[in-house]
């Protein structure tokens, strides 16, 4: 076991660095003003020169390092998203986009890492530009400060390019005295530990693995819950479907009564 915590701590230090040289990467592509949209779904579901560059850059380097990534131990997977937000990053809103890099051990989300490249992109020329935020289970999460929506608030957060009439019946059924639409899972979740939104609601099955592992250690590490629409944990071994078919729901606090809230004839359509 103390061989296993090695392997994962060599392995979080590698994957944050990896996240700062990715961050770099986005900052670049978008600097020099080809971003390479290719639609890959719709027009909604696109792909950049980012998306490509990252990806490459995050398996190569893991690959060189950890040869062994499936083996160690029961089973050691790595979830990557080189681009969440790609839509809001063509449409230069850059504060919704995070590289997310998530590690699970035996199906469960155990550490993870979420670099905002563009983090402080509105504070003037002078601002450093970026944050790499991470967190490992039983330890803690790091890189930001906490910060809570008061109790008997109710902010809302949820997807601004994926919604449909399950997800706004889910949002209107949380009684909500706010509703922010924003991209990124990653950016959801430091929406929710930075104070800004009491809960994360997507009743859709647009989400997947690879947006929810990293987010979902940084929730967990600070007391938060993650789990899909039924407040099933999401499993993250190597042969779990990759769609979140029952959408995600999220709270830093109070996660009772937001699930209690989810009516039935959304569970009834979000089959786990």
């Amino acid at each position: 076991m103390a061989s296993s915590h090695t392997v994962l701590m060599r392995l979080v230090a590698s994957a944050y660095s990896i996240a700062q040289k990715a961050g770099t990467i986005v900052k670049c592509v978008i600097a020099e003003g080809d971003l390479g949209i290719v639609e890959k779904t719709s027009a909604t579901d696109v792909q950049t020169e980012a998306d490509r560059l990252v990806q490459i850059s995050i398996c190569s380097s893991l690959a060189r390092k950890f040869p062994e990534l499936t083996i160690i131990g029961e089973e050691l997977v790595v979830w990557v998203d080189p681009l969440d937000g790609t839509k809001e990053y063509t449409e230069g809103l850059l504060d919704n986009v995070t590289v997310l890099l998530g590690i699970a051990y035996e199906g469960k989300a155990i550490a993870g890492i979420i670099n905002q490249p563009h983090y402080n992109y509105q504070a003037g020329p002078d601002a450093v530009l970026g944050r790499t935020i991470w967190g490992v289970l039983d330890l803690g999460a790091f890189g930001f400060q906490l910060k809570e929506v008061p109790a008997w608030k109710h902010i809302i957060t949820t997807a601004r390019s994926h919604s449909n009439k399950l997800v706004t019946d889910c949002v209107s059924a949380m009684n909500p005295d706010d509703v922010l639409r924003v991209g990124g899972a990653g950016n959801k979740i430091i929406q929710l530990i930075e104070g800004k939104a009491s809960a994360y609601v997507f009743a859709s099955p647009g989400c997947k693995k690879w947006d929810t592992c990293a987010p979902e250690v940084i929730l967990h590490a600070v007391g938060g819950k993650l789990t899909d629409i039924h407040g099933n944990a999401l499993q993250y071994n190597k042969e779990v479907k990759r769609m979140n078919s029952a959408g995600v729901l999220a709270t830093l606090r109070n996660y009772d009564y937001y699930v209690s809230r989810v009516p039935e004839s959304v569970k009834n359509a979000l089959v786990p």
